[in-house]
């Protein structure tokens, strides 16, 4: 008879590569993942944040303790042909951990979270300590992990096998999750009306959030594989568009390569989160990796200068070294006042600007969307 008794028939155990086992309820898929276990602080929009590319790769840590509640809505909900409520058009995280799973109560619920979980393949635990785990993380940093659901009437797999599975996989640093997150050929994205500015995107893993911000403002934007070449993307645009993406930024170097072209190249053009590292990296500076990244909806940064604080989506694992940027051509725009982070670039010509944090939310407030309304008014003004 097994020791957990849990409404969805699933048990879990979680191994970290630290030797910590956790075990619990499962739900989702019966399926073993193995990735980088992160945490994030947003309180809402799961939904979002488990289709944000820039996850791939990650097994994600909920510090809410209760998700799931209300539900998962429709992808039929879209604006400008877009799914409203997701960031792409799949779950992105290896897995997902949360405290307690509630049964969803709303009116857009088109599914719970253990329906589209098991849907998509993905595995999730429920009824652990999320507290101890995220404090772990913030003192130790990132760990990879294995996450293991199978149905509570078979026998679970051993802490040995699951320290085998993980020591044999490869860690995060060294995938190319990037070429697994975009497309494989051009996609278009038009306004209603005539377009105000045509735009090329290296697409490196877009949140669909940037794309509705875009064509919002009447941009049409046609979105490129993060392996096309820097005439691709400037050839008959008004402007170029670097997206965000899951990574290691230092493996894409013939990204960076063409990143630092594009920039030089006399055209505006807006980089989002890796965007603004493989930009950085081009032209000539340094990135680190965070201890434990920063993840969450509630991240404030401020603009140099007039200082003003506003309250921001941050999805980054990496970031770019403030005394690097010497003889790059390009200058601190935001900081991260609790850790000092540098949160963004801009060009002293102000062709180029550039966010480590995410200005679309996605979830999270739109304090910083005039970020793209300062890049469209520029490109527009150039036409």
């Amino acid at each position: 008879m097994p020791l957990l008794r849990c409404r969805t028939g699933l048990g879990a155990r979680l191994l970290l590569a630290d030797g910590l086992g956790v075990e619990g309820c499962g739900f989702g898929a019966p399926a073993t993942r193995v990735g980088e276990v992160v945490f994030t602080t947003a309180m809402t929009g799961y939904p979002e944040s488990l289709t944000d590319p820039s996850y791939r790769g990650q097994i994600l840590v909920e510090t809410h303790p209760m998700v799931g509640n209300y539900g998962v809505p429709s992808r039929a909900r879209r604006v400008y042909g877009i799914p409203l409520d997701y960031e792409s058009d799949r779950i992105q995280v290896e897995g997902f951990v949360v405290a307690e799973l509630p049964e969803p109560s709303h009116y857009a619920s088109a599914m719970s979270l253990h329906e589209w979980l098991r849907g998509e393949g993905v595995p999730g635990i429920y009824r652990v300590d999320t507290r101890m785990l995220v404090e772990r993380i913030r003192e130790h940093g990132v760990i990879m992990g294995v996450l293991s659901v199978y149905p509570l009437d078979e026998e679970p797999p051993s802490w040995d096998e699951l320290a085998r599975v993980l020591s044999s996989s490869k860690s995060y640093d060294e995938r190319l999750f990037a070429l697994e997150t975009s497309p494989r050929e051009p996609i278009t994205h038009s306004p209603p009306g005539r377009p105000r500015a045509r735009v090329s995107m290296l697409d490196c893993g877009v949140k669909y959030g940037i794309l509705r911000q875009l064509l919002h403002r009447g941009v049409e934007v046609t979105r490129y594989p993060c392996t096309a070449g820097a005439d691709e993307l400037l050839d008959g645009y008004d402007a170029v568009v670097l997206s965000n993406g899951p990574g290691n930024p230092a493996l894409l170097r013939a990204q960076a390569r063409v990143a630092a072209e594009v920039a030089t190249s006399g055209k505006p053009v807006l980089a989002v989160c890796l965007g603004m590292q493989l930009l950085s990296l081009g032209l000539g500076a340094r990135a680190y990796k965070l201890p434990y990244g920063h993840r969450g909806v509630n991240k404030p940064v401020v603009e140099l200068g007039t200082g003003r604080c506003m309250v921001t989506t941050h999805n980054h694992g990496y970031a770019i070294d403030w005394d690097s940027l010497e003889g790059t051509g390009l200058e601190p725009w935001f900081r991260q006042p609790d850790d000092g982070t540098l949160e963004g670039v801009r060009s002293r010509d102000g062709l180029v600007l550039a966010t480590q944090f995410h200005p679309e939310a996605g979830p999270g407030p739109w304090d910083s969307s005039w970020v793209f309304d300062l890049f469209v008014k520029m490109v527009a003004g150039r036409r």
